[in-house]
């Protein structure tokens, strides 16, 4: 059968105070009152059962997410006990589908993205699983058509590329992944074409990536088959925590995907963004005559510019002069100031303040 799984496990502090410990930045209501787990939740489904799509984020948001997507099954909601980056993530829910499902084929999404026009992504999906149906030894990622050369995104090079029967979307093959690149080596990307982002989303049978991990993570395989081994067992809870932290902390990317031979992409010619700060909305948000972004429900604004103005609370007012080039989200503990040219320092700040005692802010 084929699964859908969701990575919604990542903090946000770049998005701090509103995203928090208890209450991460895919469950922040900043899109017409919409959350971005929900709308990831929504993409997926015109072409996976409700049934089999799968949350795997951490223990601490299990019942956040929960409560964002109440249709969801409440076993669907996969909590890993402490972070282990995405190679140990993936090996999870790899590892549980193909204990059920020894067939199982399984895209993997992240729930922090912006996809526009979201038909784009699921005619991708559909074509890819058509793909590995057919080539179940394969691996499938997505590449984003970049619109700039951006130093921020990893990269992968594809070249030579094959129709797939019964596929809208042409199959690449991908002959690197490139980290980011500073912004020389990232115009040249562009300008050959042969270059996409990275966009982190992936479909492959879940037999297939465990045994990608076992030949190039093998320290993975004994954690991977003991969490097996106990899962739905009167232990299960004891022995994921007992071995998970076991597993490598490294991403995907890394452990398998730059070693790997049958890596295949298709490309995305779509509108997207990783949702990962406040100038990000931006990209996603009408800005007024004065170029302010403003996600509230009440604001006054007298002579400000080019700031970026974001509360939940509808029932409070923010009120500014003379802003230019600011930051300024409330939340209802917290409230933050800040020049744009400063937000990369937020995961400063947030470390400052949980030396001084600050825990409960974060």
């Amino acid at each position: 059968m084929d699964y859908a799984v969701i990575m919604a496990g990542g903090t946000g502090k770049r998005l701090w105070p509103l995203s928090r410990e208890k209450r991460p930045k895919q469950v922040l209501q900043l899109l017409d009152g919409q959350t971005l787990l929900r709308r990831c939740f929504d993409r997926l489904r015109p072409v996976f059962d409700i049934r089999n799509i799968i949350v795997l984020t951490n223990a601490g948001y299990a019942d956040v997410v929960r409560e964002n997507l109440p249709g969801l099954p409440y076993n669907n909601v996969v909590a890993e006990p402490a972070v282990r980056d995405t190679a140990g993530a993936i090996g999870l829910v790899s590892t549980v589908l193909a204990k059920y499902d020894p067939d199982a084929t399984m895209a993997v999404v992240t729930a922090d993205q912006i996809i526009e026009p979201a038909d784009v992504l699921e005619q991708a999906l559909k074509d890819a699983l058509t793909f590995i149906r057919s080539n179940p030894d394969n691996l499938i990622t997505f590449g984003i058509q970049p619109t700039f050369p951006s130093t921020l995104l990893g990269y992968i090079k594809c070249v030579d590329t094959r129709d797939c029967p019964g596929c809208k979307n042409k199959i690449f093959k991908v002959e690197a992944f490139k980290e980011k690149p500073d912004d020389e080596t990232a115009r040249q990307y562009v300008q050959t074409g042969q270059y996409f982002w990275n966009s982190g989303m992936f479909v492959w049978k879940a037999r297939t990536i465990l045994a990608s991990l076992a030949k190039f993570l093998p320290e993975a395989t004994e954690p991977l088959a003991r969490i097996q081994a106990g899962w739905d067992s009167p232990k299960q809870e004891q022995i994921l925590r007992e071995w998970f932290v076991k597993l490598p902390k490294i991403s995907i990317d890394f452990a398998v995907m730059e070693k790997a031979e049958a890596v295949n992409a298709i490309k995305l010619d779509c509108r997207w963004l990783d949702m990962g700060s406040f100038a990000a909305l931006a990209d996603i948000i009408s800005s007024d005559q004065n170029k302010n972004i403003v996600v509230a429900g009440q604001s006054e604004l007298l002579d400000c510019r080019n700031s970026i103005i974001v509360t939940e609370d509808k029932g409070h007012l923010i009120a500014g002069i003379g802003l230019e080039n600011m930051v300024v989200a409330h939340s209802p503990d917290v409230t933050l100031v800040c020049h744009i040219d400063q937000t990369h320092r937020l995961k400063e700040l947030v470390d400052l303040i949980k030396q001084h005692g600050g825990q409960k802010f974060l």
